[in-house]
């Protein structure tokens, strides 16, 4: 799309009759465009700037024949410009800025984008639909209801489904309606709602932190012994007790397992932990949440692994409950790095008050 540009930027205006010399740049550009598209390739012209893409379409409604060696003159011409060309550079900062994201730090792309004045390109919607549930539970609350029925409308069924779910039942009912009136929203309504949600974004400072806090405190407590975690725990539910329900969601412990893993992944576990670990956590299991746990594991095995970690429990001497805490940490551990690794997907926790 580079050397379409390139071809479609020239100094003079096209003729509405092509004749066999002299076309302009932009006529050949078009030239180009109607053969590929006759070859039946995809010609992906929404990478061009918009004004680029009217001229180019105008062109071709002006444009009536060439002749074939007209055509393969402005083909040849083309191609060997191609040929020409070594290497290409973005051509300005903001597709610098794009070319070096993830390469340079956040803080050093930030400040270029203000220096430069140049928002983060590409299509609004994909920035937005990749973002965490919290941070678009903060623009449906925070903008109108209309914007709001756009931005979930938006969002592929799961996401939005999970979105809804988290939103207070008042809200959700109001979004809902909200999005029944969308019928007549315009494309070029949807496209400025996504470019005003994402000039937020671009226009917020970066971060230090990656995640949410309630996410960071979460997996502190993952690893933290279970005393220590009830502890916290409490203490938060008297300081603020929002931010420890949002901890509470983000923790996964050993008793977790049965409501959040699907039993089909549970073979996986055994694949990353040792035995004996296994069959400590088994021999070790007191509570009653923790005996579920067990039980869900050895039923979703082969019987003959599951009659074999049970014999190896039933010969360990006894289990400190600091030994059981520790084995079961550790397959907590292995289950996090399947599900970080994408190899299994953990359910989301349900909210006992809904």
């Amino acid at each position: 799309m580079t050397h379409l540009t390139t071809l479609a930027t020239p100094a003079a205006a096209s003729p509405p009759a092509v004749q066999k010399t002299h076309l302009s740049r932009r006529a050949k550009a078009a030239i180009i465009v109607q053969f590929i598209l006759k070859e039946g390739a995809d010609v992906p012209l929404t990478a061009l700037p918009e004004d680029l893409q009217i001229q180019l379409t105008q062109l071709l409604g002006d444009m009536r024949y060439i002749d074939r060696g007209t055509m393969q003159t402005v083909i040849t011409e083309f191609t060997e410009e191609l040929d020409a060309i070594g290497l290409s550079f973005p051509g300005d900062i903001a597709g610098a800025l794009t070319a070096l994201d993830g390469k340079i730090s956040a803080q050093t792309s930030a400040r270029l984008r203000k220096e430069a004045g140049v928002r983060q390109i590409g299509d609004p919607w994909k920035r937005l639909a990749a973002l965490p549930l919290g941070r678009l539970q903060e623009f449906v609350t925070r903008e109108s209801l209309q914007v709001a029925a756009v931005l979930v409308s938006k969002l592929d069924v799961s996401k939005a489904a999970e979105l809804l779910s988290s939103l207070p039942g008042d809200v959700a009912r109001r979004v809902t309606y909200a999005m029944s009136m969308t019928d007549a929203v315009t494309p070029d309504a949807v496209e400025r709602i996504g470019l005003s949600l994402a000039t937020q974004l671009d226009a917020e400072p970066p971060k230090a932190f990656n995640g949410e806090p309630s996410e960071r405190v979460g997996a502190i407590l993952n690893f933290s012994r279970a005393s220590t975690r009830d502890d916290l725990l409490t203490s938060l539910d008297k300081n603020d007790k929002g931010f420890a329900e949002k901890v509470r969601k983000s923790i996964f412990t050993f008793a977790h397992i049965p409501a959040r893993m699907d039993p089909i992944d549970v073979p996986k576990i055994t694949r990353d932990v040792e035995q004996d670990t296994l069959a400590t956590a088994i021999s070790g299991a007191a509570s009653e949440a923790d005996t579920k746990s067990v039980e869900f594991i050895l039923s979703n095995i082969s019987n003959r692994m599951s009659d074999n970690l049970k014999e190896i429990s039933e010969e360990l001497n006894t289990v400190s409950p600091k030994q059981a805490e520790a084995a079961m940490a550790e397959i907590v551990s292995a289950i996090r790095d399947l599900a970080d690794n994408g190899e299994i997907t953990l359910k989301t926790p349900v909210d006992p008050d809904d």
